[in-house]
C-alpha cells in the first residue's frame, strides 16, 4: 500500500468560505484576507456514497488508506508547509500518496500509524506540502486521571473556546466526515468507549494555526501539531 496515490479537485468558492468564517467566527486570524488559514482541509473532499460507510461512520476500509485490521482510527497529527495562498475561484487539487505504515506498541495495546503526503495546489501553484499521521487502535476504556496536569508555562499561547455539539456538527458538515464520535454521543461513548464528543483533529489544527498567525501577525511557514493519545 506505500506509494499509493489519490487525486481529487474542487473549486475554492466564497459561499464555502462564508460558511468557514461562520462557524469559526472570531477564532480565525484577521489578517489572512480573503482566504481564511486551515480552510485546505474542507476541500477537494471524499464523497463516499452511505451505502460504503461502515458503522463509525468512516468509508469501508480497502480503498486509498490500507486495510488496517484494528477497529478505531483518528488523525494523530501533521505537518504543515505554507509556500503560497490559495486564490478564489481557481482550482484546487489534492495529490496524495501513502507514505510510510509503521506498527508500534503503546500502553492500549498496538498502534499502526500511516502517513500521508499531500500537495495542496491552486491553479498550477503549489500552495501548501502537508505530511498527515493516521493512527489506527484497539477500543479500550479511558483510563483515570491520576495527576493533575503540570502548570501551564506562562509564556504559553492561550485561547479559550468551548467545542459544543453544534460547532462539531458544522466541522463536520463542513469536511463532509461522518465518523460518528463527532457528533453521536451515544456511539461515542458505549460503542468507542470515549467519555464524550471527540473533537476534530483538523478543527483543533485550525485552532492552533489561527492562533500562532494572529501573534506572528503572519502564517506561520510551517506547522506541526499532535494529538495526544490516551
Amino acid at each position: 500500500m506505500v506509494g499509493t496515490t489519490q487525486a481529487r479537485e474542487d473549486v475554492l468558492t466564497q459561499g464555502l468560505i462564508d460558511k468557514y468564517r461562520a462557524t469559526f467566527g472570531t477564532h480565525l486570524w484577521d489578517g489572512a484576507g480573503d482566504v481564511p488559514l486551515g480552510i485546505h482541509w474542507c476541500m477537494a473532499l471524499d464523497t463516499v456514497p452511505g451505502s460504503s460507510l461502515s458503522e463509525d461512520g468512516h468509508a469501508v476500509r480497502g480503498g486509498f488508506l490500507p486495510p488496517v485490521p484494528l477497529p478505531a482510527h483518528m488523525w494523530a497529527g501533521g505537518d504543515v508547509i505554507h509556500i503560497a495562498p490559495l486564490k478564489i475561484g481557481e482550482t484546487f487539487t489534492r495529490r496524495s500518496v501513502i507514505g510510510d505504515i509503521t506498527a508500534k506498541q503503546g500502553r492500549s495495546g498496538v498502534l499502526v500509524f500511516v502517513s500521508v503526503e499531500h500537495e495542496h495546489l491552486s491553479g498550477n501553484q503549489l500552495c501548501i506540502r502537508e505530511q498527515q499521521s493516521i493512527v489506527y487502535r484497539q477500543i479500550t476504556a479511558p483510563r483515570p486521571v491520576k495527576n493533575a496536569p503540570a502548570a501551564a508555562d506562562p509564556t504559553t499561547l492561550r485561547s479559550s473556546l468551548a467545542p459544543d455539539p453544534v460547532l462539531l456538527f458544522r466541522y463536520s458538515a463542513l469536511t463532509f466526515n461522518a465518523h460518528r464520535i463527532h457528533y453521536d454521543h451515544v456511539y461515542a461513548t458505549q460503542t468507542e468507549a470515549y467519555p464524550g464528543l471527540v473533537v476534530h483533529g483538523p478543527l483543533q489544527a485550525t485552532l492552533l494555526l489561527n492562533l500562532a498567525a494572529s501573534t506572528l501577525h503572519d502564517p506561520p511557514h510551517q506547522f506541526s501539531f499532535r494529538v495526544s493519545l490516551r
